[in-house]
């Protein structure tokens, strides 16, 4: 799994949504692991697909679940999966799931969208999608 800062994400999937189109294939998959309701009320980057690693009431993650809901949206095992979540936590978990599924190109946004906690226990003020100005959209 390949760990990348907010900005080297946006940067890759940029231009390898550029090289993919122009050769003719599809765009890398952007996956937002969080709950349906962080997504939307949080904020999530714009044409994130959201397929949650585990979702509310449960609170349990399913592998084969997402594997099976990932490959669905991607089409193909070998297309390019980004995923993000709040902090780069559960994309950890959701990216080895993937990878032992069978994918062959994961990667994840260290520090996620939210980022670490700072002192004062709040996020978005030390790292993350968020505190490095990348483009977002909030419900």
């Amino acid at each position: 799994m390949k760990h990348l800062l907010p900005k080297e994400a946006w940067a890759w999937l940029q231009a390898e949504t550029e090289r993919r189109v122009a050769l003719g294939q599809d765009a890398p998959l952007f996956v937002d692991v969080r709950m349906e309701i962080e997504s939307l009320y949080v904020g999530r980057p714009p044409g994130v697909d959201n397929i949650p690693w585990y979702e509310y009431p449960d609170l349990t993650p399913d592998s084969a679940r997402f594997a099976t809901a990932v490959e669905a949206e991607a089409g193909a095992k070998d297309r390019p999966v980004l995923l993000i979540c709040r902090s780069g936590k559960r994309t950890l978990d959701a990216g080895a799931a993937l990878e032992a599924a069978g994918f062959s190109d994961v990667a994840h946004v260290v520090h996620g969208f939210e980022g670490d906690l700072n002192d004062a226990f709040k996020r978005s003020s030390l790292n993350g999608w968020r505190h490095d100005g990348l483009p977002w959209e909030q419900m």
